[in-house]
C-alpha cells in the first residue's frame, strides 16, 4: 500500500492519519492496515455525560416549573454531549467505530431534546456501528428518541400512525418506490404498542397492540414490528440499498452500479457490516484514482481533520458548537428524518468562504465572527475595523504539537498528508510560489487550498 493509498483509507474510514499512522504503516501489508482499523475497533467504548439528575423521576413530581427546569438543564446536557463527541471523534482509538457511528447518525436520523434519550440512541449506534444490520434496526426502532421522534408512541390499536412504518422502508430499509401503501398501514400496525419509560427503557403496552393478522409483501401472519423487519430483509432490495448508501459515503458519490452490485450479493448473505466494509477496503477498485480525493468533507470531518494535524483548545467549548452551526453541520441536530444531503450540498456561497478563510482564521488570527451570514464577505481587517469585536470565537493552536507530529516531515511530506485529491494547474502553481521555510505557515496555507475540503 503506498502512502497516497493509506491515506485515502484513512481520509475515508476514520479522519485522517497522522505522521505516526504514516510511520508505522510504512512495512504493513494492505491487508494488514485494514485488520489494524478492525482490530482497533473492536471495542465500543459508550460515549457519556453524567445524567444522574434525569434518572428515576417520579411522574408525580413533574410539575410545570421542575418540567421547565429539567428541559432547560438537558438542552445543556445535550450541548456538552455534543462537544463531548466531537473531542471523542479527534482522540479516539476506536477510528473505524467512530467513523461508522457518524455515518449511520444520518442515515438512522433520529432527533430528541431528552439528554437521556439522545445518549442512549448514540450509544445504540456506536454499539451496532459494526454488528449485524437486522439487529440494528430491530435495536433502534425501540429505542425511546426514535419511538418519539416518529411518532411511535402514538401508534395504537385501531388508530394507527403510519411516520415510524414509512419511514422505516422509505429511508432506512428500502428507499422510495420499493413498497406499496399497502405495505406502509399493515407494517404500522405491527409497530403498535412501542413505548419507552421515563428512563428510556423499551416497552410494549399490550393493550394497544393490534393482534390481528397483517399481509405484507405478500406474506400474512399476526406480525409484530421485528417480524416486519425480518421480512424488510428478505428483499434484497435492502442490501442493494444500504449498499448503495455506503458506497456513497465511503467510495464515491456517484454510484458505480457493478460495485454495488457486487456488495449487495455479498452483504445480503448475512447482513454482516463488518464483513461487508472489509470488503470494501480491501477491494482493489475502492484506491481507483477515480475514488481520491473526490469526496466534498462534511463541515466535522474538515473541523476534526484541522484538528488532528494543529491541536485547538477553544476558550469557551460553546463555541464548537457555534461553528458547526455556521458550516451547516450541527451533531445531535439534523435539520429534518432525511438528514443531511451531503456531496455539493455542503457548499453554498457562505460556507465556501468560511471553509477557504477558516484555517487562517483560527490558526492565524484565532478569532472568526459568529454570525452566520453576510460577515465573510467582508476580509478579516474590514471585519474587525467595524468593531465587531464581541462576536468571536477564541482559539489557542497546539503548534507545538504540530512541530513534534512534523519534526522529521518535509514540506513535501506535509502536503501529501494533507492533500489527497489532484491538484489543479493553477493550485500547483501557486503552491510553487510559496515560501517553504515555516512549516506551520504551509500548513495554513495548504488548508486554505480548495483542494482541502476534498478527501
Amino acid at each position: 500500500m503506498n502512502t497516497k493509498h493509506f491515506l485515502h483509507l484513512f481520509a475515508r474510514a476514520s479522519f485522517g492519519a497522522s505522521q505516526k499512522d504514516i510511520i508505522n504503516s510504512s512495512n504493513l501489508s494492505p491487508a494488514q492496515v485494514v485488520d489494524f482499523l478492525f482490530d482497533t475497533s473492536k471495542a465500543m467504548t459508550p460515549l457519556d455525560v453524567d445524567v444522574s439528575g434525569f434518572k428515576n423521576i417520579n411522574k408525580k413530581d413533574l410539575d410545570k416549573k421542575v418540567v421547565q427546569e429539567l428541559q432547560k438543564k438537558s438542552r445543556n446536557k445535550i450541548k456538552t454531549f455534543n462537544i463531548k463527541w466531537i473531542e471523542r471523534l479527534e482522540s479516539s482509538q476506536e477510528l473505524l467505530r467512530e467513523k461508522m457511528t457518524l455515518f449511520w447518525a444520518n442515515h438512522f436520523v433520529c432527533r430528541d431534546n431528552n439528554i437521556l434519550f439522545v445518549q442512549n440512541y448514540n450509544n445504540t449506534l456506536r454499539a451496532n456501528a459494526l454488528g449485524n444490520f437486522g439487529d440494528f434496526v430491530k435495536a433502534v426502532s425501540k429505542e425511546a428518541a426514535m419511538i418519539k421522534y416518529l411518532n411511535n408512541k402514538q401508534n395504537r390499536k385501531l388508530r394507527p400512525n403510519e411516520n415510524f412504518a414509512r419511514e422505516l422502508m422509505e429511508l432506512f430499509m428500502l428507499g422510495v418506490g420499493n413498497y406499496t401503501e399497502t405495505d406502509i398501514k399493515e407494517s404500522a400496525r405491527a409497530f403498535t404498542g412501542y413505548n419507552h419509560d421515563l428512563n428510556g427503557n423499551f416497552k410494549t403496552r399490550d393493550f394497544q397492540h393490534d393482534e390481528g393478522e397483517k399481509t405484507f409483501f405478500g406474506k400474512t401472519g399476526n406480525f409484530n414490528g421485528d417480524d416486519i423487519i425480518n421480512i424488510i430483509l428478505e428483499q434484497k432490495q435492502c442490501a442493494r440499498f444500504i449498499c448503495g448508501k455506503i458506497y456513497k459515503y465511503f467510495v464515491n458519490e456517484t454510484i458505480n452500479k457493478e460495485h454495488v452490485e457486487e456488495l449487495t450479493n455479498r452483504f445480503f448473505k448475512d447482513y454482516d457490516i463488518e464483513k461487508l466494509m472489509r470488503y470494501i477496503f480491501n477491494s482493489d477498485w475502492f484506491y481507483s484514482e477515480e475514488n481520491i480525493g473526490t469526496k466534498i468533507k462534511s463541515p466535522i470531518e474538515l473541523l476534526v481533520g484541522m484538528n488532528k494535524i494543529v491541536p485547538m483548545a477553544f476558550k469557551k467549548q460553546r463555541d464548537v458548537f457555534k461553528i458547526q452551526k455556521l458550516l451547516g453541520q450541527m451533531l445531535l441536530n439534523p435539520p429534518n428524518v432525511a438528514g443531511w444531503k451531503g456531496g455539493k450540498n455542503w457548499i453554498d456561497s457562505n460556507t465556501i468562504m468560511l471553509r477557504l478563510k477558516l484555517p487562517s482564521i483560527l490558526l492565524g488570527n484565532a478569532q472568526i465572527s459568529v454570525k452566520p451570514k453576510g460577515e465573510f464577505e467582508d476580509t478579516y481587517e474590514e471585519f474587525y475595523a467595524k468593531g465587531k469585536r464581541k462576536k468571536i470565537i477564541n482559539v489557542t493552536p497546539n503548534w507545538e504539537a504540530f512541530e513534534k507530529q512534523f519534526e522529521n516531515a518535509t514540506i513535501k511530506d506535509i502536503k501529501e498528508q494533507l492533500i489527497i485529491a489532484q491538484l489543479s494547474d493553477g493550485t500547483q502553481t501557486y503552491l510553487n510560489s510559496l515560501s517553504q521555510s515555516s512549516k506551520r505557515e504551509y500548513c495554513i496555507q495548504l488548508m486554505s487550498l480548495p483542494e482541502y475540503q476534498m478527501c
